[in-house]
């Protein structure tokens, strides 16, 4: 993971300890006479799931927060079978009708409002009898009376409090207990250690998770949060390899006869997005959203680090697997903390990523501007529509324009000014490949603009954002490419071209650093104007550039990752070209800039 993606360090490392808290309790075990031993399932036929991207609420916002009242008996105190059965009922009398069918119940089910954590006599994880007296199964019978799926939690790994001594027998695996499930030297994993690291090359190992994933089926859930989960949890190395975990849990929701979506947790390594797509249906590509703090979240901590961490993953998903930017905490400004421009670029970065949309707030409590957010049909048709993920269409500064191409055409488009003051962001028809006119609708205020020639601009406050769906007229643009290996180009410093399978012509440009230059010679165009150039580049982390047409000075862009050294994606850049030749050049200056494919030129402005 790239090193900027711990800007916020301060929560996020409260966030491991305070789940640290909550596992590393000693340990109770239900007496066997009281313990309920599920039967055996056939494997039944399951219908796809995560098909959409999901949609509902879940309790680890307020749980977490410090705002007056939420937790009144001690931290993390409101996660009770009350509050949930109240959040259910206030989701489907209230949010159902729009898609909100999930209702998640996060850490600490199973642990008494001092933190000590509860396992049966097979090691498994059993609720507390004072947060949740009448048991999961009844929790989740609710939930599904009201039409809704109950999701329910647990941290990666072998609880420590569920070792025992290492004799607690495995359910339904005969002569298994848990000393033959890990390694003898009972290393840890997980984002807080606090469980022992399963080793997958031992027999009864999967005999332990399919124990767990039958009781999660057996008591009728439909969804597991899996935390903790690396790489990732800013962890990495062997002993935090929890591929195999996921591995395993998708092999044993398969064999327990009910479909439950593993969703998995957090900050994931985007260098193994191919296994969390190959054996789970959504990975947190950050941190937690909440601040830990006297509110449910902040912008600054961390709902606007999404802005650069989500381009690295925007190919990454689809259906049956989707990237998870955290809950939605925009029903109610005064316990959100946030202005009503922020909660609108929250919900909207949010949509056009394809994000599950699920909130944390308080059901019973939503203000009318909140409720305006989440009941949006318009929007959440952006978030749960088929076309692509958007991505940034131009460098990623203050101001940015998002996008994607519809499947009738039309393209979707948000603008974003994320400075701390107003400013005014433009979205060019020709960064997202047309000209000439198109027709706009806003998708926030439900209205339609008319008609827009070459660009729209709109003045927005700060942290403020505007979605539009945007259908050309059928202008054609009409453009020149050229190749940033062409041999009339210029290379200096330590420049040089190297072979892409990715990019247009097989090759690209690279190692532009520490004073490396690509200049593109003889860029022709008929007259003199401001031109909106697209680069087509390569860059597994974000890089800057000082890119300037002949002898300007230039500017400093931002290029998103691309998310990996394989892959290419397009932004554009506004560029002053003179009628003729001119050249246009991409300077690393004392940084690491991208590596470059192309640039493709309008023929007009």
């Amino acid at each position: 993971m790239r090193s900027s993606s711990y800007s916020v360090l301060p929560a996020r490392t409260l966030r491991a300890v305070v789940v640290f808290a909550l596992t590393a309790g000693l340990a109770t075990t239900v007496p066997a006479a009281q313990a309920k031993t599920p039967v055996p399932r056939e494997t039944t036929a399951t219908t796809p799931v995560a098909a959409k991207p999901y949609m509902g609420w879940s309790s680890w916002s307020m749980q977490s927060s410090k705002y007056p009242g939420l937790n009144p008996d001690g931290d993390y105190s409101y996660l009770t079978e009350a509050n949930v059965l109240k959040q259910t009922d206030a989701l489907a009398a209230r949010l159902k009708n729009y898609g909100y069918d999930h209702v998640n119940i996060d850490a600490g089910w199973w642990m008494d409002k001092t933190w000590k954590t509860g396992f049966d006599q097979y090691g498994r994880q059993t609720p507390d009898p004072v947060r949740f007296p009448h048991g999961m199964k009844s929790v989740a019978d609710h939930i599904h009376s009201k039409g809704l799926k109950a999701g329910i939690y647990l941290p990666v790994g072998l609880e420590k409090g569920a070792y025992g001594d290492g004799s607690t027998p495995i359910w339904n695996a005969t002569g298994c207990t848990t000393a033959d499930i890990v390694y003898p030297d009972l290393r840890t994993t997980n984002g807080w250690d606090n469980a022992y690291k399963i080793d997958f090359g031992k027999p009864c190992a999967q005999k332990y998770i399919d124990s767990q994933a039958q009781q999660f089926a057996d008591w009728g859930y439909d969804f597991l949060k899996l935390d903790g989960v690396g790489p990732g949890s800013f962890k990495s190395g062997d002993n935090y390899d929890n591929v195999p975990d996921v591995a395993a849990w998708q092999k044993a929701i398969a064999t327990a006869g009910r479909p439950i979506h593993l969703e998995l947790s957090w900050s994931l390594d985007i260098g193994h997005a191919a296994d969390w797509k190959k054996y789970s249906n959504g990975w947190r590509i950050d941190t937690d959203v909440e601040c830990y703090c006297n509110t449910l979240v902040t912008w600054e901590n961390s709902v606007n680090d999404r802005w650069d961490d989500a381009p690295a993953w925007s190919r990454k998903a689809g259906p049956g697997g989707w990237n998870d930017l955290d809950g939605i905490d925009v029903g109610n400004g005064e316990m959100d903390g946030l202005t009503k421009a922020e909660r609108q670029s929250y919900m909207t970065l949010w949509a056009i990523n394809k994000s599950p949309l699920f909130t944390g707030d308080d059901l019973t409590k939503l203000d009318s501007y909140g409720v305006s957010l989440l009941t949006n049909k318009e929007v959440i048709a952006v978030d749960q529509n088929d076309s692509p993920v958007a991505r940034p269409v131009t460098t990623v500064g203050d101001q940015q324009v998002w996008g994607t191409k519809n499947a009738d055409g039309s393209y979707t488009v948000a603008l974003f000014n994320l400075a701390d003051s107003p400013a005014s962001v433009t979205a060019q028809w020709a960064s997202l490949g047309f000209s000439g006119n198109a027709s706009v609708r806003d998708l926030w205020n439900k209205a339609s603009l008319g008609t827009y020639k070459n660009k729209i601009t709109e003045a927005l406050p700060a942290h403020g954002s505007r979605l539009f769906t945007v259908k050309p007229g059928g202008g054609t643009l009409t453009t020149t490419s050229y190749e940033a290996e062409s041999a009339a180009n210029t290379l200096s410093g330590n420049a040089s071209v190297a072979g892409c399978d990715a990019c247009s012509g097989g090759k690209k440009v690279g190692n532009l650093y520490t004073g490396g230059k690509l200049r593109f010679n003889d860029v022709t165009v008929k007259k003199d104007g401001i031109y909106t150039v697209q680069v087509a580049y390569v860059s597994g982390d974000p890089r800057s550039a000082t890119v300037f047409s002949n002898s300007g000075n230039g500017t400093s862009e931002k290029f998103p990752s691309t998310g990996d050294w394989s892959t290419a994606e397009t932004v554009s850049v506004q560029l002053a070209l003179k009628a003729g030749s001119n050249t246009i050049t991409f300077d690393s200056g004392s940084g690491y800039a991208p590596d470059i494919d192309r640039i493709v030129v309008p023929q007009s402005v």
